[in-house]
Formats: C-alpha cells, sequence, structure tokens
C-alpha cells in the first residue's frame, strides 16, 4: 500500500490520469490525497470531482478557494465568474450529488501516522497544529450546517488580514478561510497579502513568505500544501509544496508521502486555452 498526495489539478483530468497510470496508483490498495483545487481553470472539472467521488475510499482531499466558489454558485449565491470553466459542474444532472459530496469534506487533514497535515494553502504563523485544525473544524461546521448559505454571502473578501483570536461571527470565518485557502505573504507588520503571486526572492520588500514568517509556532508535523503554482515543488523541513502549474503548462506533480526521503513525481502538461483575462493564481 502506497500514499500519495498530487498537487492543484485544476480540471486537468487527462494529466491526472497520466500522472495516476505513472505512478501505478490501484485504488483498491494505495491512498491519494489531493490538496485542493480540483476544479476550475482546466476543461474537465466535472471529470476530476466524478473520478474523486468515485474512489472516495482510497481519495481524501481537501477544498481550496476553487471548490468553496464552486459551492457558493452551485447553491445559488454566486453567479459564475466569465473566467470560470467549471460550467460542466453547474449543469451536471448529478450537482446536487457533487454539491453534497464537497461540503462534506475537510478544510484539513492531520495524519497522525505519517505525521503530515494538510491544507489548501498552509498554516498561519499564528497558529499552532492544534488550533489549525479547531479553526478548520469551526469551518467545516458551519458548511455543513444551516448558516451554510449565509457563510456564502460573507466569505469573499480580504479584510480582517491581521489574526485575532477575538474575532468572531463572519469576520472570524473568512480570516480562517482564507489563511487556509489564499494565504502566500505576509506584511513585515502580520497582515496577509493577496495580490503577491511571485515566488519568494520577487516579492516586495515588506513581504514575507507564510512559511517563514519570524516566531512562526512550531508545527510538529510536515505541511503539504498547494495554491501557489509560482512556488512550484518546494521541500524544506516540515513543508512540502505540491502545486506545480498543470494548468499553466508546466507539470503536475505527486509525492509518496508514505516514505523516506519522499519520492516526487510528475508529468507534463500543455497549457490550457484559458478565458480571457484570467491571471496567474
Amino acid at each position: 500500500m502506497a500514499t500519495y498526495a498530487i498537487g492543484d489539478i485544476q480540471g486537468c483530468y487527462r494529466q491526472l490520469l497520466k500522472l495516476l497510470k505513472k505512478l501505478q496508483f490501484n485504488p483498491h490498495n494505495d491512498r491519494l490525497i489531493l490538496v485542493g483545487d480540483l476544479v476550475n481553470r482546466g476543461p474537465q472539472s466535472l471529470e476530476v470531482i466524478r473520478y474523486a467521488m468515485q474512489n472516495q475510499a482510497s481519495i481524501d482531499i481537501v477544498l481550496g478557494n476553487h471548490e468553496l466558489h464552486l459551492l457558493a454558485v452551485l447553491d445559488g449565491v454566486k453567479m459564475p465568474r466569465p473566467t470560470d470553466t467549471f460550467h460542466d459542474v453547474v449543469s451536471a444532472p448529478d450537482r446536487g450529488a457533487i454539491r453534497d459530496w464537497l461540503i462534506n469534506r475537510p478544510m484539513a487533514i492531520h495524519d497522525q501516522t505519517l505525521n503530515f497535515v494538510v491544507t489548501h494553502a498552509g498554516i498561519h504563523p499564528g497558529w499552532t497544529l492544534q488550533e489549525c485544525l479547531e479553526l478548520a473544524r469551526e469551518v467545516e461546521d458551519v458548511l455543513q450546517g444551516p448558516e451554510r448559505t449565509a457563510m456564502f454571502e460573507n466569505m469573499f473578501g480580504d479584510k480582517p488580514r491581521r489574526w485575532r483570536d477575538s474575532h468572531s461571527g463572519w469576520k472570524r470565518t473568512r480570516f480562517i478561510i482564507n489563511a487556509l485557502t489564499r494565504m502566500r505573504f505576509l506584511t513585515t507588520s502580520g497582515k496577509m497579502d493577496f495580490e503577491e503571486v511571485r515566488p519568494p526572492g520577487e516579492q516586495l520588500p515588506n513581504l514575507i513568505p507564510w512559511f517563514e514568517y519570524p516566531n512562526r509556532k512550531p508545527i510538529d508535523a510536515t505541511i503539504l500544501f498547494g495554491h501557489w503554482s509560482a512556488l512550484g515543488v518546494f521541500q524544506k523541513p516540515g513543508l512540502l509544496s505540491l502545486d506545480s502549474g498543470c494548468c499553466w503548462g508546466r507539470r503536475l506533480s505527486a509525492a509518496r508521502i508514505d516514505t523516506r526521503p519522499l519520492e516526487i513525481n510528475s508529468v507534463r502538461c500543455k497549457k490550457v486555452k484559458l478565458p480571457v483575462s484570467v491571471g496567474e493564481p
């Protein structure tokens, strides 16, 4: 039995199958963790979602920002943006089952045996592992409860940018979602920045990658994340980034995470034809 993790797929179903074939992934024996953003930008979001659902006994996912946006559309709270490419999901006859499946996926996964914690974008430097898991559960409880529609009506926005334990209501929920699904950099004063997408070393001088922030609370597990395609596959002690820009014509990457050292595999991807005005996330 092998355990793999795969970075942002974003509707690139053919590349996913190609990578799984290269891994010799067997859903009857192996386990797969997807780090979020299964949908959007690429052409086959519906196929990716259905594959994960059909093999849910062996596939775990965490929700990314694109899944949350899709759910808001499926619930009728938001209209699709002109740049969205998940119309196949929105018009699918089984969209209700897809919605119900997605709302029951976690925001974070902690594998104590393999000593990994998985979120889409990372863990805020002001949180311990236990705090991260508890805060993720707060969002999951709302997502799976009667206030889901209200959450979708209130979750979009960039503020607050600084974490305070005293945050409450939708401000608190919005911050947790943004930290888990959109975070890349923080300012030197501790505010999350959502504009800069370039890799570390190319950012403005007042910005610091979240995982290099001074006095970041220690996490006694390897943090596995995606979301940052410009960062690509990136490893350092306690960190593994796996978004290698498949939909931008680079690669789709996987790590076997039940072995040491971690075994990285990837497949080449053709750049998908994106709607006009879509910029790299």
